[in-house]
């Protein structure tokens, strides 16, 4: 009988705290997991490397040119308007708060994320693999869930607002809005702070009742914890998700007993950077073009939707016969301002143009040279732009990684901007409702600084992803959902 599988998310975890936190005995469990299999050191994050298009790339194993879940705040060009999944709770008030939650609950699963792209739950389910998540911003799976009406809190919700059913896995937790059974496990609407705790007492149920093969067992408070202390602080955080680890495991024995019977992946979506100051792009865009607001008034004589989303932002030409006479102003204004570190874009021949400190590269599918994946490319330009290395029919972007992929996936997602930006270290874009992380930290650029998050496992039965990653080491939060899959024998 194939083992459980336990896929652990800690949400924003940076290697090197996670290293810290194993090797000052913070972490016991995530010790045990590296003693028992592999830390991989690194793995990328998809661009913009910020929660949504992660958690998308996590559950599906691809990028967003197949799952269409662009950012944290994009312009939806079929609908005319603004989505927005909470950036702040100040951003969400400027979009409409019961907007941005239908968006977040409902609309990013049912609507957003493509049907082209199966989630790891639907793979299970279809092989009737017994399968399970915590509060996760992917859920999509075949079982039809009812609103939860489990606390007096969860039957306000979903009496007013949340009254739809959604389908998830088929055991599934989701901030007491929604619960396959009752557990008495009160998560108190998804408050930071208290999510971790919800995750590891749903889970240490599901475990002590046997209700499941393969669970998504959702850590989010690390990248909470972080944006307010900053990655450094991490340890604490880490070593409140392992604690959650623990208690899981203890149902089954304890740590040493889950890991000789069974599975664990524990990933991060991506890191954390230090943000010092912010870039007032807004501003310098509203100086010479219309921009959209959020209430969406005068939409008529709007010309760009600006979606910042941390250390990334997106620009939307909303007048697509003026795309390329916008563009080039549109770049050089971004450009022009400190803390815009990469602007990339799409030429009217196809190639994804990449516009650096150091030059101009353009670049598309083709045959010139292969990244660490093996992927071939057609490179023209200035390697200094992503700070390449090229040698002979090899390209390596180690401040980028993996970034000739990472941008073509952005920039050829039908729901992306005309123009996106990747701000440089120490710098963010401030939201729609002025929110920072200014003394705290942040994620969403394509640098290795918030781009290269943790990876450990142990247990995973063999397979052609696991294998070609061992070869290459250019592991991605893409290799997940396949390695799931795969350990289970699924196709």
């Amino acid at each position: 009988m194939t083992s459980k599988l336990v896929l652990a998310v800690i949400d924003g975890c940076k290697p090197s705290m996670l290293r810290r936190a194993i090797d000052t005995g913070r972490a016991p469990a995530l010790k045990a997991i590296e003693e028992r299999g592999t830390n991989a050191e690194s793995c990328v994050a998809a661009f913009p490397s910020v929660t949504p298009v992660c958690a998308a790339a996590i559950a599906t194993g691809t990028l967003q040119d197949v799952h269409h879940i662009p950012s944290m705040n994009w312009y939806s060009r079929r609908e005319g308007r603004y989505v927005e999944y909470g950036s702040s709770f100040a951003a969400s008030w400027k979009f409409g708060l019961g907007r941005q939650l239908t968006d977040t609950v409902y609309n990013m699963n049912g609507e957003h994320l493509s049907r082209d792209a199966l989630t790891v739950f639907e793979a299970l389910d279809d092989q009737d693999v017994r399968t399970a998540g915590t509060t996760y911003l992917m859920y999509r799976g075949r079982h039809e869930h009812q609103p939860s009406k489990e606390f007096a809190l969860s039957r306000v919700a979903t009496s007013t607002m949340f009254r739809k059913p959604i389908h998830g896995p088929r055991e599934f937790f989701y901030a007491d809005l929604f619960a396959s059974r009752q557990t008495g496990c009160f998560g108190q609407m998804g408050m930071p702070g208290v999510r971790d705790q919800h995750t590891g007492c749903v889970s240490a149920y599901l475990a002590e009742h046997d209700l499941f093969d393969f669970l998504l067992f959702s850590l989010p408070d690390n990248d909470a914890y972080s944006h307010k202390h900053g990655p450094h602080a991490q340890v604490q955080s880490i070593a409140n998700a392992d604690r959650q680890l623990e208690r899981l495991f203890h149902q089954f024995g304890g740590t040493e007993a889950f890991l000789d019977r069974h599975a664990v992946i524990v990933v991060a979506d991506h890191s954390h950077a230090p943000v010092e100051a912010t870039i007032p792009l807004q501003e310098r865009v509203t100086e010479d073009w219309a921009v959209l607001r959020p209430s969406g008034t005068r939409a008529g004589d709007a010309e760009i939707a600006f979606c910042p989303a941390q250390r990334s932002a997106m620009l939307y030409v909303l007048r697509q016969d003026a795309r390329e006479e916008v563009i080039p102003p549109l770049v050089r204004a971004a450009r022009g301002i400190d803390g815009v570190d990469v602007a990339m874009w799409r030429d009217a021949d196809g190639y994804a143009v990449v516009d650096g400190e150091l030059g101009r590269l353009r670049f598309r599918p083709g045959d010139d040279v292969a990244d660490a994946r093996g992927r071939r490319w057609e490179v023209h330009g200035e390697a200094g732009a992503l700070q390449a290395e090229i040698g002979g029919h090899a390209i390596s972007t180690p401040v980028y990684p993996d970034a000739l992929n990472r941008v073509w996936a952005a920039l050829t997602c039908p729901t992306s901007g005309d123009i996106l930006l990747s701000a440089a270290p120490g710098w963010e874009f401030p939201d729609w409702g002025g929110q920072a992380h200014v003394g705290g930290g942040s994620h969403g650029s394509l640098h290795r600084a918030d781009s290269e998050g943790a990876l450990l496992f142990s247990g995973v039965e063999r397979s052609g992803v696991l294998s070609a990653r061992e070869a290459d080491g250019a592991w991605s939060i893409t290799d997940v959902a396949p390695m799931t899959v795969a350990h289970f024998g699924a196709r």
